[in-house]
């Protein structure tokens, strides 16, 4: 897969961008899941600020595809929901769970991107900030920039910047503890929030996904991919998007299944055992390795409980041919948040989260250790990272 993503355009492990950023500040906590700053709004030496910027990526050409080939303008607010997601779940990682300020990045091909699209993402947006204030995830929007830039964009990119201020005695950072259980949140099912059941894609891997996925027909839209691309790995799979999978799931509709927010969750969960919890880490760029980003200390991490793998990770590696060990270095492989606490209190996150129907399970250990590693281990092999 690293020579397809390579041949795609694409780095999986963002090394170049690691690189350009090596030597800037890392803020008061580096080992924070995001960088906090000092409260440069109201000068408060008790408080921190928190901005952050992301977006839906090339998922939002997957939904191009789709709404071209079908006409569901739905899809739309699932592309709103994964660069929200990118953004709110990375930030609550940190410690911060509401009054986020939200403000919107959208940049279309005027000629592809009609208006109904435009008012589907931005409706889609509103749509949500709704739906989690009755979570207690109060979100502000703030406005922002729609941009006709046919010359860079080839179809549309939707990307948010959000921030937020938190107490410097709340930041979670990320300091996870010999004796820890690692507790795992699942991407897939349907948590009581979601009005159907998640194929726990998320928002990453999604550019070598749909090419090896999808079959030769989608080169018939140019707009879709880098005419750069060698024609030996692009769209070389053979599906069409409407076809059904095994589970009757259109291909994509599993592509396109939004990522899921865990804010409701994690929210209760810091409100009561925010002094128990060592770090928590958004399973995203860098899948099941992303937490080695973070750690600062010479501890072994070791994974070796994971959720079974769910149908959308199998159809991808089954047509990828990539091996496990990079699977699990690029898609969240079915658990997307990793919270290190306590053995005493994991049963206690474990039932908090059923309460809203996620699925969550202690997926592996904390051991002391000479130098930092990963250990995974699943039906698929051993991999140390």
């Amino acid at each position: 897969m690293s020579n397809l993503y390579s041949q795609r355009g694409v780095s999986a492990q963002k090394e170049d961008v690691h690189e350009a950023i090596k030597n800037l500040d890392k803020g008061l906590f580096p080992n924070a899941f995001c960088k906090i700053l000092p409260d440069f709004t109201a000068g408060d030496p008790n408080q921190s600020c928190i901005m952050h910027a992301d977006t839906a990526g090339t998922k939002s050409v997957i939904a191009y595809l789709y709404w071209k080939e079908t006409g569901d303008l739905s899809v739309w607010k699932g592309i709103a929901q994964d660069a929200m997601v990118m953004n709110i779940d990375d930030m609550i990682c940190a410690g911060a769970t509401t009054d986020f300020v939200l403000s919107s990045t959208i940049a279309r091909n005027k000629n592809l991107i009609p208006a109904e699209v435009l008012s589907a993402v931005i409706n889609g947006c509103e749509d949500l900030i709704r739906e989690w204030k009755q979570f207690g995830i109060d979100i502000h929007m703030a406005g922002g920039e729609t941009a006709d830039v046919g010359d860079l964009v080839k179809t549309i990119d939707v990307g948010y910047t959000a921030f937020a201020r938190l107490e410097r005695n709340k930041v979670i950072t990320i300091d996870p503890q010999p004796g820890d259980v690692i507790l795992g949140f699942a991407s897939f099912g349907q948590s009581s929030y979601e009005t159907e059941p998640n194929s726990g894609i998320g928002c990453n891997g999604l550019t070598s996904a749909r090419h090896d996925l999808l079959d030769k027909s989608y080169r018939n839209y140019p707009e879709s991919y880098d005419p750069m691309m060698p024609e030996e790995v692009c769209y070389i799979g053979k599906y069409k998007l409407t076809d059904e999978a095994e589970n009757g799931v259109a291909i994509g509709k599993l592509l396109l299944s939004p990522t899921r927010t865990f804010a409701p969750v994690v929210k209760k969960i810091i409100e009561k055992y925010s002094k128990n919890i060592h770090g928590i880490v958004h399973n995203t760029g860098g899948g099941q390795t992303k937490c080695l980003k973070y750690i600062v200390g010479n501890v072994r991490l070791v994974k070796d409980n994971l959720f079974s793998l769910p149908l959308v990770f199998k159809l991808i590696q089954e047509a990828s041919h990539a091996d496990y060990r990079e699977m699990y270095q690029v898609f969240n492989m079915g658990n997307r948040l990793d919270i290190y606490t306590s053995l005493t209190i994991a049963e206690e996150i474990i039932e908090l989260a059923a309460t809203m129907n996620i699925k969550a399970q202690i997926i592996g250990r904390v051991e002391s250790a000479e130098i930092k590693e990963l250990v995974i281990k699943s039906e698929f092999g051993e991999f140390v990272y």
